[in-house]
């Protein structure tokens, strides 16, 4: 990851004013989605220059809520026991909204994946984020491509 986007998430992170584990597990969600997009950006535009068109294109395939789910089964091996409790508090979580693509089983899971990243983020452990996403993204780049 580009120096600069590793710093200004290490500047923003931990700046809220309470816990990680004291937010709801939507609400670590919330914050996990934004920074998720940042990061499947990032890693769209580091595989090559090309229109913008097609890295928004492949940005979308990636964080859609079948994608994350996906993913959150390849990394939850990689997990620390506090990791996955929080994974599983967030795909538990019971939503107001339904999803309009996909079924509530791909959006639970890719909830619980947002909200693990949400903790995280506030936490100030960017660099487990961008080691459990960059893993998820290559198994799951690489079961695509078989």
């Amino acid at each position: 990851m580009n120096k600069p986007i590793q710093d200004l998430l290490k500047i923003t992170s931990g700046e809220l004013s309470h816990k990680a584990n004291t937010y709801s597990p939507l609400a670590l969600a919330y914050i996990g989605d934004g920074v998720y997009e940042i990061f499947v950006r990032t890693y769209v535009i580091n595989r090559g220059n090309m229109p913008v068109n097609k890295m928004h294109k492949a940005s979308r395939e990636l964080v859609r809520a079948s994608s994350q789910a996906k993913i959150y089964f390849l990394i939850e091996d990689m997990l620390t026991e506090a990791e996955d409790a929080v994974l599983r508090r967030g795909r538990n979580a019971k939503s107001v909204s339904i999803p309009k693509n996909g079924n509530v089983n791909e959006y639970r899971h890719a909830t619980g994946l947002e909200a693990l990243i949400g903790y995280l983020y506030i936490e100030g452990k960017v660099d487990r984020i961008k080691e459990l996403i960059d893993a998820g993204l290559e198994k799951l780049l690489s079961e695509e491509a078989k």
